[in-house]
């Protein structure tokens, strides 16, 4: 007797999966199938699997690695109004299906939070807030959000499928993207960082594994379980401390667990992507998670030119403004880092990122440094300020000398000073 009980469902499920993965052609499932519902009554039903190994379609280690697939989509198929076909992957936190849904005929991902999950709270209101946050934003470089909710016992979230692969899987094979092709995708994964900032939210994980591409080249970005709302105060409060996200691309005021993570952590994460995109490495690495992040806190980038030579110096300048350790020293927002990649792309010199090297350059001066003008010049080709623009930062910077709380007090007792001498000479 076989030791396959014999389940229709099981076995409509189990075929299913056999021709996805490429272990058979329709025609030969078929021709089981038929074999199946020819057999005598007292053989039939007879399992799928003993029939298809039999007859030397597949090999009963094949049906071993696919069965636990077919159980577990089974299980999930109680989510009404779907019809799970394939598993696409999963993650600590749930499992993502391609899934058909009926009334549409439409195809669909459906992420499904495991049930040994479900008492935890934690992880529940997580996922919710994911689908919520995704659902606010419109706009064709993000993955778009359907449906949540839960069904005999499964929470769910229905999102837009993605027919493609993510940026990590070409840089999991040991390849690096041209910078023609990583400027495209990073550029569309900006212009979803403008729009999910304009709508108040935080993505907070943005990484390669996060980053779709369809069939006809279009980035999406996924995956928003970290996402905050910016205002969320309660949620900042409850995750002090935490260091939420992925260590490869955390910034460091993630790392630090500061309460007051805004949009430019994002900007780091995206620089940090589009460095392992054009040089094929990690911006920094190490044997443990604690180590990777400790190099992101305290250790300085080596330039992606130096790893690539024939990397253009806009593209450089790009990723070392995005991912300074300062915050105050990166792009201020995504639209800024928009024009500098658009302008790159362009053929054309970054404007924010070379305006942020002068300034950072000139404090350099201020403060005594031993850096000469010529290698202030000579730093990634920086194009040296104008003469006006030179004259307009010194006369600002004079202002704000002089209404120093401070200074302008003793100035000003200076200039009285300065007036009674005077008086006393002209008698």
């Amino acid at each position: 007797m076989s030791v396959d009980a014999p389940n229709k469902k099981q076995d409509t499920l189990l075929g299913q999966l056999i021709v996805q993965q490429g272990l058979c052609t329709r025609q030969e499932l078929d021709d089981c199938l038929t074999a199946q519902a020819g057999l005598p009554r007292e053989q039939n039903p007879r399992p799928l699997a003993d029939i298809l190994v039999e007859s030397g379609v597949v090999t009963r280690k094949q049906i071993d690695r696919v069965r636990p697939l077919a159980e577990e989509a089974g299980s999930y198929q109680q989510i009404p109004g779907y019809q799970i076909l394939s598993k696409l992957g999963s993650g600590a936190m749930a499992t993502v299906y391609k899934a058909k849904q009926i009334s549409l005929d439409r195809i669909v991902a459906i992420k499904v939070l495991p049930k040994r999950m479900s008492n935890n709270k934690e992880f529940v209101e997580r996922f919710y807030k994911e689908g919520k946050a995704a659902a606010k934003l419109n706009d064709r470089n993000i993955v778009a959000a359907f449906d949540v909710a839960e069904a005999n016992g499964y929470h769910y979230f229905v999102m837009e499928y993605v027919e493609g692969a993510s940026v990590f899987d070409k840089l999991d094979r040991g390849e690096r993207y041209s910078e023609e092709e990583a400027l495209s995708l990073v550029i569309q994964t900006c212009r979803a960082l403008v729009h999910a900032h304009k709508a108040g939210f935080i993505h907070r994980d943005v990484k390669p594994k996060n980053i779709m591409i369809t069939t006809d080249g279009v980035a999406k970005l996924a995956d928003m379980g970290l996402a905050r709302e910016a205002s969320d105060v309660e949620a900042a409060q409850a995750e002090a401390g935490k260091a939420y996200g992925t260590p490869y691309y955390i910034s460091p005021e993630q790392i630090r667990g500061e309460m007051d993570v805004d949009a430019r952590a994002d900007l780091y994460s995206l620089g940090a992507t589009f460095y392992h995109m054009v040089t094929g490495r990690v911006p920094f690495d190490a044997p443990t998670p604690s180590a990777v992040m400790h190099k992101h806190l305290k250790e300085e980038l080596i330039p992606p030119d130096h790893i690539v030579p024939e990397l253009s110096a806009g593209v450089g300048e790009i990723i070392e403004v995005a991912m300074a350790k300062r915050r105050k020293h990166r792009y201020q927002s995504a639209a800024d880092m928009l024009i500098d990649l658009e302008r790159v792309a362009a053929g054309e010199p970054p404007l924010v990122a070379r305006k942020n090297y002068d300034l950072g350059s000139l404090a350099d001066l201020e403060k005594g440094g031993t850096t000469s003008a010529s290698e202030i010049q000579q730093k990634k080709n920086v194009v040296p300020l104008s003469a006006q623009a030179t004259v307009d930062l010194d006369v600002r910077d004079l202002k704000e000398r002089l209404m120093d709380p401070i200074v302008l007090p003793l100035s000003v007792l200076l200039l009285v000073a300065l007036l009674t001498i005077l008086i006393l000479l002209l008698r």
